[in-house]
């Protein structure tokens, strides 16, 4: 390669196909999905782009395709969530490794209020990503419709409120989770069992929800909604929540918690109130998040799959973007037990 000005210029398409001894429109399929080149070409071309460090000019690509290979991973939740809940972060590095098997990049978009929003929605919908995954879509909450109406290839964590199936989704099987961990704690002979929700205009919300009512009419125990307060899984609505429920059912002996944070906040709430965990009252939380293992004590809680669930991501929105529809997956949870029960 010839030097100009002292400096080394980078490898180009010619040069790999050179070193791969195959034509350049080989080596140019290759890079866009290897359609019609045999596997020992895409073999030799593979190897000549390590050997020359070659790197794909995505500007250039972009104004070939159409595409910008990117993908957008757009939180509609307040920015500071974004640091304080710690399944965000956890979702986020799940998504951005399995991208990057495929060498697409991934943009943070954080749209929190309705302005940020609207400039996010502009943003994605002039082309700037080729598709979008989408976290924490509550009811009434406009994004998830203008994308899809927009064509925007749209994955969405949860299966959004209204939307059926006419977007894709991944999730992990809410109700289900939220039954095993109320049959866990009627199994260890409780009855008052306590709920603090997460917010009832998400999937997640309801759907826990729904599987804690389910599983104590199953057992014949009368509903109470003193049992039941609401919470939008920060830290301080987890306490908020259990000092409402020891306020309302002064014998709780059980509460099932909608999310791990929030979990962390009852525990305290309970130990300013001089309750025993697990003696006095029994904990049980749910995503199995590092805040289930930093508590104390160590929390009992209902696993999501969060490696399955970022890889299902990105594989159906990859998909949809090649042309695909939409589809929907749910992932089996589990229960994993500690010592908050």
């Amino acid at each position: 390669m010839s030097n100009t000005g002292g400096r080394r210029r980078p490898p180009t398409i010619h040069d790999v196909a050179r070193e791969a001894g195959v034509s350049r429109g080989t080596v140019s399929r290759v890079l866009n999905g290897g359609h019609y080149v045999s596997p020992a070409a895409q073999e030799a071309v593979n190897a000549a782009i390590r050997r020359t460090g070659y790197v794909v000019n995505r500007h250039a690509r972009s104004l070939i395709t159409g595409r910008s290979d990117s993908v957008g991973f757009l939180l509609t939740e307040p920015q500071e969530r974004f640091f304080e809940d710690p399944n965000f972060n956890v979702l986020l590095r799940g998504c951005t490794q399995a991208l990057a098997a495929h060498d697409v990049p991934l943009l943070l978009m954080l749209a929190g209020t309705e302005d940020e929003r609207r400039r996010i929605t502009r943003y994605i919908t002039a082309g700037h990503v080729d598709g979008v995954l989408l976290v924490s879509s509550h009811s009434g909450d406009p994004v998830a419709e203008e994308l899809r109406e927009a064509g925007v290839p749209l994955v969405a964590c949860g299966k959004p409120i209204g939307l059926g199936s006419k977007v894709s989704y991944v999730a992990a099987d809410d109700r289900d989770g939220a039954r095993d961990m109320v049959r866990h704690l009627l199994s260890l002979g409780r009855r008052r069992i306590g709920v603090v929700t997460g917010p009832l205009d998400t999937p997640g919300g309801v759907e826990r929800l729904a599987g804690y009512r389910e599983v104590l009419a199953e057992a014949g125990i009368a509903a109470d909604e003193r049992l039941v307060v609401p919470g939008d899984y920060s830290r301080a609505s987890g306490e908020a929540g259990a000092e409402r429920l020891l306020a309302q059912a002064p014998d709780v002996d059980a509460v099932f918690v909608a999310s791990d944070l929030m979990a962390q906040g009852v525990l305290a709430a309970l130990h300013r109130a001089g309750k025993r965990v697990p003696e006095d009252i029994a904990v049980g939380g749910f995503d199995d998040s590092p805040a289930a293992t930093a508590a104390t004590p160590a929390l009992t809680t209902i696993r999501q799959p969060w490696d399955r669930i970022s890889n299902e991501m990105v594989r159906v929105l990859l998909a949809q973007i090649g042309g695909e529809d939409p589809a929907a997956v749910i992932l089996p949870t589990e229960l994993v037990k500690r010592d908050s029960t």
